[in-house]
């Protein structure tokens, strides 16, 4: 005879929790120790065992509900009536109503009753832990105009996400605003140094990681590279992509290296390198209050520098060709102006 495991994962829309399924897989290893088969009643989104309401009760001798409260309700009543037949067990259940007024099982181990208490069983489930990755993504960058390819940079991480094990912790580095709730620039560091690596296409994101001892998987989403390559490679950090070659098997290679020993290593000694070098920095920028005002390094070439920058991002396309027609309204009309005061000359706002 088999024994059918059911809890909570065995009813639709429950709010089942990982600590449900371990408490499931644990009542099935000690089934198997103890030489009994069994099936596992489950309802969708899980996949496979059984539906409790449709297999025959004879077939099971027991019937065990683990993990989670156990009310008195519609639920529960229906449940133990359609296998009355069975020997009922609750096991690591909170009983909800005094267990001398209503108590169905015929075994009764329960986590906490009007009787007793006992430990969560889940203490002693063994769960393999899968690496902890901040994931940390820049915005559309309009200063680099039709170079960005942040699209492609986040649906690639978006693939690596979703084809190896892992707790991704989505990070942002902004604070005006902010998107996880993250207040000060000590919050979003102190998130970022408890990441086992970070997955990012923003320079501060390496940057804070790397300072941290944290390994980062770079990404440059600016075709040709930016500020981020530029950055990586002046650290001598390896694991910088460019998105014009990026491939999801260099992805995958980089998160395997990113949990061993040696990615730590060097990432520990990138920055070590870096606080050296930007001590220098700081004392060259020191010195260089003290230096005379005739000392300057000023360029501004206006005819080699790009107009349409000036413009305020936020515009629409619409509203940037009514602003170059307002433009050219302007120009036209002071032309005119001009010709009919013969040529003198004027001034007019813009």
């Amino acid at each position: 005879m088999k024994t059918l495991v059911a809890g909570w994962f065995s009813f639709e829309k429950c709010n089942v929790t990982a600590g449900d399924l371990m408490a499931r897989d644990l009542a099935c290893e000690w089934l198997e120790s103890a030489g009994h088969s069994y099936d596992v009643a489950l309802a969708p989104p899980f996949t496979g065992g059984v539906d409790w309401c449709s297999v025959a009760p004879s077939t099971y001798s027991h019937v065990v509900f683990v993990c989670g409260p156990f009310p008195y309700m519609n639920l529960t009543t229906e449940f133990v009536q359609h296998f009355s037949s069975c020997r009922l067990i609750g096991l690591d259940l909170s009983m909800i109503e005094p267990i001398d007024v209503w108590n169905p099982f015929d075994i009764l181990v329960e986590r906490d009753s009007s009787a007793c208490s006992r430990p969560d069983i889940t203490f002693l489930s063994q769960q393999k832990k899968v690496p902890i990755v901040g994931v940390i993504l820049v915005h559309p960058q309009q200063e680099y105009k039709g170079k960005g390819k942040h699209e492609v940079a986040n649906e690639a991480i978006n693939r690596l996400i979703a084809s190896r094990e892992m707790v991704a912790v989505p990070i942002d580095t902004g604070l005006d605003p902010n998107t996880t709730n993250l207040r000060t620039a000590a919050e979003v560091e102190s998130l970022i140094a408890r990441m086992d690596f970070v997955v990012t296409t923003r320079l501060h994101g390496t940057v804070l990681a790397l300072k941290n001892g944290v390994p980062a998987i770079a990404i440059d989403a600016i075709s040709g590279g930016a500020k981020l390559m530029c950055q990586a490679k002046t650290l001598g950090w390896p694991l910088v992509f460019s998105i014009d070659n990026l491939t999801d098997e260099a992805l995958h290679k980089a998160f395997d290296y990113c949990q061993t020993e040696e990615a730590h290593f060097q990432a520990r000694n990138c920055r070590d390198r870096a606080i050296k070098a930007v001590e220098q920095l700081r004392d060259e920028f020191i010195s260089a209050l003290a230096l005379p005002n005739s000392a300057s390094a000023r360029v501004w070439r206006e005819e080699a520098l790009d107009k349409s920058l000036l413009e305020p991002t936020h515009l629409t396309i619409g509203q940037r060709l009514l602003n170059q027609a307002r433009n050219l309204k302007k120009k036209v009309v002071y032309i005119i102006v001009k010709w009919l005061l013969g040529n003198k000359k004027i001034e007019i706002g813009t």
